[in-house]
This record gives structure tokens, C-alpha cells and sequence, in this order.
């Protein structure tokens, strides 16, 4: 009796850990794909550190890197997730607006620096991401055209040469065919000629 009961404890210990188990399995899917998910604070506190620091160091080519660095990281991020891009370009710009009179100070007569920051702070965040997802879309049908164009265009020389081959083969049969017969008329000719040469002296041996 006693051996029955602490079985029936074993086996209740191995139900209740395989429904813990269990209940567990959504909840590390769920950290799982919150482990996925695009850490858009992250993405804005490299950028804005980058451009601070040439903020900093009056560099005006390398803060011209940063800030296109930044607009870089939009598309990048839009590819995963159109609403964490609009999020990033809101950071960005507040944080480009806060420091409008440092970043003038360095860039001084750097005409695209000046670009730069109003392509990302004059047009309103979704505005940015929808005129960039488009650009992109637009970009894939143009490479899609491209590489359809190409296939057409390498099957039309994969045909073109097919055809040339089958022409040159063609005309070499020919050129055979016209050798071996004017070799057939020759050897025909002489024959030919043989033969009347033949007869001719028979008859010239018989007094004829």
C-alpha cells in the first residue's frame, strides 16, 4: 500500500511539471518575440550620440556622416517596421531641432549638412517614412524590371546563338554536300573519259 501511494505521487509530480512546462511555452514565445522587436531607443541614442560627438569635436565632414547615417537607419528600420521608423525619425528630429544652432555653427558653409537636416526635420515623420517606403517600392520594381529585362535580353542571345550555330551548321552540310558532289561529277568525268579513251584505242587496234 505504501509502495502504491508514493507512485501515485510520482506520477502526480510529473503532471504537474509538464503543465508548468506547459503554461510556460506562451510566455517565452511572447519574450522571445518581444526579444525580436526593434529597440528604437537604442537605434536613437546611437545616432544622436554619433552627432553629438561631432557636435563636440566642430568636425563638419564627420557630423555630415552622422546625420546620413541617421537618415540611413530610417530605411533600415522601415524595413522591419513602418510605425518603430516613425518613431526613430520623431527622436531624430527633436533631438536635430534642440541642437539647430550647434549644428549650423559647425557646418558652417557646408551646404549639405544643411540638406541633411531638412530633408529630416521640415516634413512631418509619417510623411518622411511613407515618402521613403515608396521610394523603396519603386526602387524593387525598378530592379525587378531590370533583371526581367535582363532574362529577356540573355534569352534573346541564348536564341540568337542557338540560331547562328544552327546556320553555320547548316552551311557546313552544305559545303560538304557541294564538295562530295562536285567529287562524284569529277570522278564521273573521268570515268568517262576513261571510257572513250579506252574504246578509241580498242578501235584504233582493230584497224577501225
Amino acid at each position: 500500500m505504501k509502495k502504491l501511494m508514493i507512485m501515485v505521487m510520482a506520477a502526480c509530480a510529473i503532471g504537474v511539471t509538464s503543465c508548468g512546462n506547459k503554461q510556460q511555452a506562451p510566455a517565452e514565445q511572447i519574450e522571445a518575440q518581444s526579444g525580436a522587436a526593434i529597440d528604437v531607443e537604442a537605434a536613437f541614442e546611437e545616432a544622436k550620440a554619433q552627432i553629438a560627438e561631432q557636435i563636440e569635436a566642430n568636425d563638419a565632414s564627420k557630423l555630415q556622416t552622422a546625420i546620413e547615417a541617421a537618415k540611413a537607419k530610417i530605411a533600415e528600420i522601415l524595413e522591419q517596421n513602418p510605425e518603430a521608423a516613425k518613431e526613430y525619425v520623431t527622436k531624430v528630429q527633436a533631438f536635430l531641432k534642440e541642437n539647430a544652432e550647434k549644428i549650423k555653427a559647425v557646418a558652417g558653409d557646408n551646404a549639405a549638412i544643411g540638406a541633411a537636416v531638412s530633408a529630416l526635420t521640415e516634413a512631418p515623420a509619417e510623411t518622411i517614412v511613407n515618402t521613403l517606403s515608396s521610394a523603396v517600392g519603386g526602387v524593387q520594381d525598378a530592379a525587378e524590371e531590370t533583371a526581367e529585362g535582363m532574362k529577356d535580353a540573355a534569352e534573346q542571345a541564348v536564341d540568337g546563338v542557338k540560331e547562328a550555330a544552327e546556320d553555320a551548321a547548316a552551311d557546313a552540310q552544305k559545303a560538304v554536300e557541294d564538295k562530295a558532289n562536285a567529287a562524284k561529277e569529277d570522278a564521273k568525268k573521268k570515268a568517262n573519259d576513261a571510257i572513250d579513251a579506252a574504246a578509241s584505242d580498242a578501235k584504233k587496234a582493230l584497224g577501225l
